[in-house]
C-alpha cells in the first residue's frame, strides 16, 4: 500500500480541534482507494513561542523538507501580536518552499444559506489565485525616526516578471481546465509602477492561452461584483494583498468563513505544499468543541488533489455537499448546534 507521509501542525485555537477530523477523512477514504498515510504532528505555535522565543525551531524547515505534504490547523493567539506568529512561521514555509500558488476555491454549497440573495448552490463555483511569496508582502522596507514626529514607516512592494508569470500561467491552466473564463484584478488606475506591469504580463501571458476568455477588474469594482454578481466568475487571479482579501470576501459570500479551504502550492512539487483552512485560530470559541471542521476537510481534500488521488478527493468534496444538503447537521457558524465531533461523524457516514 502506497504511505503519504504528512507534516501536522495543529498550532492555535481551534487548529488542534478540527484537525483530528481532517486526519479521520484522510484515513477513511484512503483505506477506500488503496492507500494510507503516516502523520507526524509538530507543537509549532504561539504557545510554543511564549515558552521558547520562536514558533519553530531553527531546523524546522528540515524537518517539513522530506514530507509529502503539510497540514496545518490555525496560528494566532491574542498574546502574540499578528506580525510575529506569521513571519515566524507560516511566511517562511511558504517563501522556501517557493509556495507561490495559494489556491481558495469559492462553492455556495445547497443546504448553506448565502447572505447575498444572487448566490444560489450550484451557480457560485469558482476559485481565486493568489499570488503567495512577493507582491506588497515582501520583506523590503523599514521604520526611521521612531518615536519623533518624522517618523515613518516604509513597505516596498516587489513584483517580479518571473514571480508574476509563473502564478499568471497557473491561474491561466486552471481556467482553460474549468470553465474557460479568467478576471485579473488590478490597480493600475492609481497604483503606477506595479500594477501597470502585472496588466501588461496578464496581456502577454493571455496571447499565450488562446483558449481563455479573460478581462481584468480594478479592484474596488471587483469587490462589489462579488458582491453583485458572484455567479460571473471562474478563475480570479490577483496579487498578493488583492488575493487575500478577495478570497476572504469570496468565503463570506459563500456563507461562512468555517467552510473555506487554503492551498498553499509549489506547482513543480520539488517542495512540499502547504494546506490550510482559512478560518484562523478563533480564540473566542477554542476548547468548546464546536469548531467546524469543513475547512480543514476541504483542504485535505486540496491535499489529496494535489497528491494525484483526485478521485478520492471527489468523494470527500461530494460528502461535504451531501451532509450539507442531506442532513440537518450544522455547527453553529452555521446556524445549527452540532459539534465538531457529531459533524465529523456524521460526514463520515456518509463518506
Amino acid at each position: 500500500m502506497t504511505n503519504h507521509h504528512i507534516a501536522l501542525i495543529p498550532g492555535d485555537g481551534i487548529g488542534a480541534e478540527v484537525l483530528p477530523p481532517a486526519q479521520q477523512v484522510l484515513d477513511a477514504v484512503g483505506a477506500r482507494h488503496g492507500f494510507g498515510f503516516s502523520y507526524t504532528s509538530y507543537d509549532w505555535s504561539c504557545e510554543r513561542y511564549v515558552r521558547e522565543g520562536a514558533m519553530m525551531p531553527e531546523d524546522g524547515l528540515d524537518h517539513l523538507r522530506t514530507k509529502d505534504a503539510i497540514l496545518l490547523g490555525a496560528v494566532g493567539h491574542p498574546g502574540v501580536p499578528d506580525h510575529v506568529s506569521l513571519w515566524g512561521l507560516l511566511i517562511p514555509i511558504r517563501r522556501s518552499f517557493r509556495q507561490y500558488v495559494n489556491l481558495r476555491p469559492i462553492r455556495v454549497f445547497e443546504g448553506v444559506d448565502s447572505p447575498l440573495r444572487a448566490a444560489a448552490p450550484g451557480e457560485v463555483d469558482f476559485v481565486v489565485v493568489r499570488e503567495n511569496v512577493e507582491g506588497e508582502y515582501s520583506e523590503i522596507g523599514g521604520r526611521l525616526n521612531r518615536g519623533l514626529p518624522e517618523e515613518m514607516a516604509v513597505q516596498e512592494a516587489v513584483f517580479t516578471r518571473s514571480g508574476v508569470t509563473r502564478v499568471l500561467d497557473y491561474a491561466f491552466e486552471l481556467a482553460a481546465r474549468r470553465g474557460g473564463r479568467l478576471t485579473s484584478a488590478t490597480k493600475s488606475n492609481g497604483i503606477v509602477h506595479t500594477m501597470p506591469f502585472w496588466d501588461e504580463l496578464v496581456a502577454e501571458r493571455g496571447a499565450d492561452h488562446p483558449q481563455v476568455t479573460w478581462d481584468q477588474e480594478h479592484i474596488d469594482a471587483l469587490a462589489a461584483k462579488f458582491v453583485l454578481e458572484p455567479a460571473r466568475f471562474d478563475v480570479v487571479v490577483a496579487s498578493n494583498l488583492f488575493g487575500d482579501i478577495l478570497s476572504d470576501l469570496a468565503a463570506a459570500v459563500a456563507g461562512s468563513i468555517g467552510i473555506a479551504p487554503a492551498a498553499n502550492l509549489n506547482p513543480e512539487r520539488t517542495f512540499p505544499s502547504m494546506f490550510e483552512p482559512v478560518h484562523g485560530s478563533a480564540p473566542d470559541i477554542a476548547g468548546r468543541g464546536i469548531a467546524n471542521p469543513i475547512g480543514a476537510i476541504w483542504s485535505a481534500a486540496l491535499l489529496l488533489d494535489h497528491l494525484g488521488r483526485g478521485e478520492a478527493a471527489r468523494d470527500v468534496t461530494d460528502a461535504i455537499a451531501a451532509v450539507l444538503a442531506k442532513t440537518d447537521l450544522r455547527t453553529p457558524d452555521l446556524g445549527g448546534n452540532a459539534t465538531t465531533t457529531e459533524f465529523t461523524e456524521g460526514l463520515l457516514g456518509l463518506l
